[in-house]
């Protein structure tokens, strides 16, 4: 096991240097490029098995410690591993300091080892959303990377959209918006590619989704619209089939389907009852489904894309009053998975029927827990970011007043579903039609664990406010 308690003073910058023949990654469809897995399903395409046990003395591959806090997720690309944190301004919430010290950094490490390949840090654009109340629940890196096997590309909130190529150049930086949003809870949607244009929900910072040029960053599209205030879901595309694919994101109490090379919308239909979407949707084939839960409202549907117009009366499949909380749930080719308050629930994708619905078994149901899935909760989706009020702990370390709040979203992977709560415990059970605890671990490292894990060559990365881990199978 490598196990690394402090970060680098210095970084192996000759390892950097001789992989340029390696600029261009091969991407594989087990890698995971982005939020939620390559197309936000939460599914590995990964065959290797993956463990089901892990502690600080089994199944650890290496650990490592960042440099700052977090609640975006990791990307895996090839044989490197991206992640991103912020320090400076907020980093130690007992000693917040000063708005000019903020900065954010992008982070690639070698997936084998750990070794940092190289940090890149990057000035904040100013001012910035003061760090307190709710805020703090998440902070200043809630956005996960994406990349297409050739750059990596990240949003930094007002601060705007940056690519880097795989050796850590800066290539450009395009601003969105530098807005706050409505409740002030900050920004959460991530990134992702569709052919040559990086498309960002920038619904804090100017109520926009937004298609950039990937090579140049220049604007190609936007579609600017009042609906996207309280949104922190990441878009999904569809594949309708016939060479269309659609842009699909959920907004409060509606879902829009968009040409995603020009920003046209195409189609809406009525959608879930709630003053804010903190979930992204998910996809199979031309279906796409979301869950929320809020203070008022909440629910889940599917519909059929591909359509025209208003297809609230000819392609919405399903509805009932199923809710995920914060998090994004599952979607394999049959079932939609997720949990709540250490309770597993199962519909059926095709119809939304309850498959099951059980408890995970120990831990003590919180207050939260007690009102039932409906309770409230602040901006989570992409980087699991958001939640109940109090101020975190220092040195970036476990949030106060989280309550029954969770905001990692789960992943299948070999046959398995993995969730990790925010106190760092992990959830293993299995997939199918009938629910089976495998297994409880946890990792006490101080930190809180918002977000979402990756999966990869037998591997699985869980990131907290403090530390990367690598679990592997007979890791040594």
């Amino acid at each position: 096991m490598n196990v690394r308690t402090r970060w680098p003073q210095v970084f192996v910058l000759g390892l950097a240097a001789s992989l340029g023949a390696l600029s261009i990654q091969q991407l594989s469809a087990a890698d995971w490029t982005r939020f939620h897995g390559s197309d936000g399903a939460g599914v590995s395409k990964d065959k290797q098995p993956i463990p089901a046990k892990w502690s600080d003395k089994e199944n650890l591959k290496w650990k490592i410690k960042l440099p700052g806090p977090g609640s975006s997720s990791p990307i895996l690309v090839g044989n490197r591993v991206f992640v991103t944190c912020w320090t400076g301004y907020g980093a130690d919430a007992n000693k917040e300091g000063d708005e000019k010290d903020l900065r954010r950094h992008l982070i690639c490490l070698d997936r084998e080892t750990g070794n940092v390949i190289w940090d890149k840090e990057v000035k904040a654009v100013l001012p910035e959303d003061p760090y307190s109340g709710m805020f703090t629940q998440h902070g200043y890196a809630s956005h996960t990377p994406v990349s297409d096997g050739q750059r990596v590309y990240v949003f930094f909130g007002k601060t705007g959209a940056l690519a880097f190529d795989l050796e850590g150049n800066q290539l450009w930086q395009t601003g969105l918006g530098t807005g706050s949003g409505s409740h002030g809870w900050g920004t959460a949607s991530s990134p992702i590619v569709y052919k040559n244009l990086l498309i960002v929900t920038a619904a804090s910072e100017s109520q926009s989704i937004v298609a950039l040029n990937k090579d140049t960053g220049k604007e190609v599209w936007r579609y600017k619209n009042d609906g996207l205030t309280s949104t922190w879901g990441t878009p999904v595309l569809a594949d309708c089939g016939k060479g269309r694919t659609d842009l699909v994101i959920a907004v409060p109490g509606k879902m829009w389907g968009f040409n995603p090379d020009d920003g046209k919308l195409r189609w809406h239909c009525d959608g879930i009852s709630s003053d804010s979407i903190c979930t992204s949707a998910i996809v199979h084939d031309d279906v796409v489904c979301v869950m929320e839960t809020g203070p008022r409202g909440g629910g889940a549907m599917a519909v059929k894309a591909g359509g025209e117009g208003d297809v609230s009366k000819t392609n919405v499949l399903w509805r009932n009053d199923q809710k995920s909380r914060i998090e994004t749930p599952v979607y394999d080719e049959s079932r939609i998975y997720w949990v709540s308050n250490r309770s597993a629930t199962s519909i059926e994708a095709a119809t939304g029927k309850v498959v099951y619905q059980t408890s995970l078994g120990g831990g003590t149901p919180s207050a939260d827990a007690a009102r039932g899935p409906g309770g409230p909760g602040g901006p989570g989706g992409p980087g699991g970011a958001g939640g109940g009020q109090g101020r975190r702990g220092g040195g970036g370390g476990g949030r106060g007043g989280m309550g029954g709040q969770n905001y990692s979203s789960p992943v299948l992977a070999d046959g398995k579903i993995y969730y990790v709560g925010r106190t760092g415990e992990a959830l293993v059970y299995t997939a199918g039609p009938e629910c089976k605890l495998l297994s409880q671990n946890r990792f006490t490292d101080g930190g809180d664990f918002s977000a979402s894990p990756a999966v990869a060559d037998g591997k699985l990365f869980i990131r907290s406010s403090k530390f990367l881990y690598c679990i592997a199978n007979d890791a040594h």
